[in-house]
């Protein structure tokens, strides 16, 4: 057993489990020589003793090792610790594809070309490479805050060059995205990794997995027999060029499938081109049922054509898988038959109870198709309510809720989405402060109120908005903020100097606000005695209580009479 502040090899100390697969658990660990977060992936404890097991988990990390791609997690150790086979890997933190798909249902087409084309070009550069992925599924594939993608856990990949080594096991890896070859008991080629790419990006549009069943036997069984829904159906706005890249492949027969995954991540580049919206549906080229029998080529270490050789080990592994297929699709026809039985009788069926699919972030249409074909009827009439997480007019949930199991016999509503519960901002200045912020905190929005410094006047009233962080015709809602500024008044100096203020009404000024004065007299000749020409504070400067206001009054001296002017000659002349 693993537990935290392990040591491994002496110089991987691991931290916390961070997952479990059917051949390894991996550990977040510290690699305390380059002291990095690093993730560990440790065979598992009953496996390691099973020497064919070792191998592929070895094979893994020779493979893995040798690819360097900005959309591959990096492997970067390789080792055995007492028993303990290991593999020190880059840690990526993220979110997987499949908690993506959960939470939002399907994505928008500029984003699903976008994530298939960094990973064909992931999944081309490992094919250069002679290696072959046999495991993509969303699970698999960790998207960054940035929009990166990385394709981990070549968990069960296989080197094409390695002519030694068994191409069976088919029927690991996730059924969902088994390709049709690998669930009748075949090998895996570069083909193989294509057709889950395939189903991958159908996931990727319509937020749900082309085939399901009650159990894996059901599930491959469709994969090898059925026909892919058509996405057009769900959608009818959905160009023919993104059905057309799925259906190609996708394909049933390996012949009717891209080449490459270079030739499909050429043909995403042009998919959004508005030439090729109304492209004619693809028409395959060969019967989809008819796979090709013959030993499957694939290509040697020095580039040339080789046959795969089947070792008594693969022979015996191969029929055993195809064997465990055959048991399987009994069962599961004899589980049919009998659920048919359990149809006849309408007592029986009436109470017949099964679980509410998940079917989140679906279009109407697509969550209707999915229910009725597990059973369900659903009522005309839906319920909508907003949400910040999926957008208007998809699917937010169920009533009663998903994964809840009822009875066939029961009504299920459709919970539709109104999107965010977002408003128009509007002109909010003259407007009362706390009524708006009311009003808008019942939103989510939050409020920030701020002052400003307003001199008094007849034109603001207190409390009210004066300005206004978002435009008028804006939308906010849950989460968003906007400031509101509103009046702090102050009393400011009037103009003295304009003629209409006396020395007793600036003394008056002064002893209201608390201020201090003083009054320098002086002579000019343009302006009459009592005028005041000077003040210190400008006009509309803020009154601080304390300050010291000076003034200057005119006081000129009085001229003389002329009578006096008259006298005072007289009394010379004398």
């Amino acid at each position: 057993m693993i537990t935290r502040g392990q040591m491994i090899n002496g110089r991987y100390e691991i931290i916390r489990s961070i997952g479990e697969g059917g051949m390894a658990n991996v550990y977040l660990a510290l690699d305390t020589i380059l002291n990095r977060k690093v993730a560990v992936k440790i065979l598992r404890g009953d496996l390691a003793e099973d020497e064919k097991f070792v191998r592929r988990f070895q094979r893994e990390a020779i493979s893995a090792s040798s690819l360097n791609d900005p959309n591959i997690v990096e492997v970067y150790d390789v080792g055995e610790d007492d028993g303990k086979y290991f593999i020190v890997m880059e840690y990526v933190e993220g979110k997987t594809l499949k908690q993506l798909i959960k939470k939002r249902g399907s994505l928008t087409l500029p984003e699903v070309i976008d994530i298939m084309l960094q990973l064909t070009s992931a999944i081309a550069h490992a094919h250069e490479s002679y290696i072959i992925h046999r495991d993509i599924k969303p699970q698999n594939v960790i998207i960054l805050e940035d929009g990166r993608v990385k394709i981990m856990d070549f968990g069960i990949a296989i080197a094409l060059n390695a002519g030694e080594l068994t191409q069976t096991n088919s029927v690991m890896g996730t059924v969902y995205y088994i390709p049709p070859e690998q669930a009748n008991g075949g090998g895996a080629d570069i083909k193989s990794d294509i057709y889950s790419l395939g189903i991958l990006m159908y996931e990727l549009v319509t937020g749900h997995v082309p085939f399901k069943g009650e159990n894996p036997v059901e599930v491959a069984i469709k994969h090898m027999n059925e026909e892919l829904p058509s996405i057009c159906e769900y959608d009818p706005e959905m160009p023919q060029s993104i059905e057309n890249i799925i259906l190609r492949a996708a394909a049933k027969n390996p012949k009717n499938r891209y080449s490459s995954a270079e030739e499909m991540h050429n043909d995403l580049k042009t998919a959004l081109n508005k030439e090729r919206f109304d492209e004619p549906k693809i028409i395959y080229e060969y019967k989809e049922k008819s796979f090709d029998d013959e030993p499957k080529t694939n290509i040697s270490k020095h580039g040339r054509a080789t046959r795969n050789v089947e070792n008594k080990e693969e022979k015996e592994d191969k029929k055993m898988n195809k064997a465990i297929i055959i048991l399987g699709s009994i069962v599961g026809a004899l589980l049919l038959i009998l659920g048919t039985i359990f149809f006849i009788y309408p007592s029986i069926a009436k109470n017949k109870t099964a679980r509410i699919p998940d079917v989140e972030g679906m279009t109407i249409k697509q969550a209707t198709t999915i229910l009725e074909d597990k059973g369900f009827t659903i009522n005309k009439k839906t319920k909508k309510e907003n949400s910040e997480d999926i957008e208007k007019g998809k699917v937010i949930g169920t009533n009663p809720k998903i994964g809840k199991s009822i009875k066939i016999s029961n009504k299920i509503t459709l919970i539709i989405s109104k999107g965010s519960k977002k408003i128009v901002v509007e002109d909010y200045k003259g407007e009362n402060y706390e009524k708006i912020k009311e009003k808008l905190e019942e939103a989510g929005i939050t409020v920030v109120i701020e002052k400003k410094d307003v001199a008094t006047s007849d034109d603001v009233k207190e409390g009210t908005i004066i300005e206004q962080s978002i435009k008028v015709g804006e939308k906010i809602g849950k989460g968003d903020t906007i400031t509101l500024t509103i009046p702090n008044f102050f009393t400011s100096y009037p103009n003295f100097t304009d003629g209409t203020y006396t020395v007793e009404d600036v003394k008056k000024f002064c002893t209201d606000n608390g201020l201090t004065i003083d009054i320098t007299y002086v002579e000019d000749a343009t302006a009459k005695n009592g005028d005041i020409i000077y003040q210190n504070m400008s006009a509309g400067a803020k009154v601080s209580k304390g300050a010291n206001l000076r003034i200057k009054v005119v006081q000129n001296k009085e001229k003389p009479k002329e009578s006096d002017i008259k006298t005072e000659e007289a009394q010379e002349n004398e």
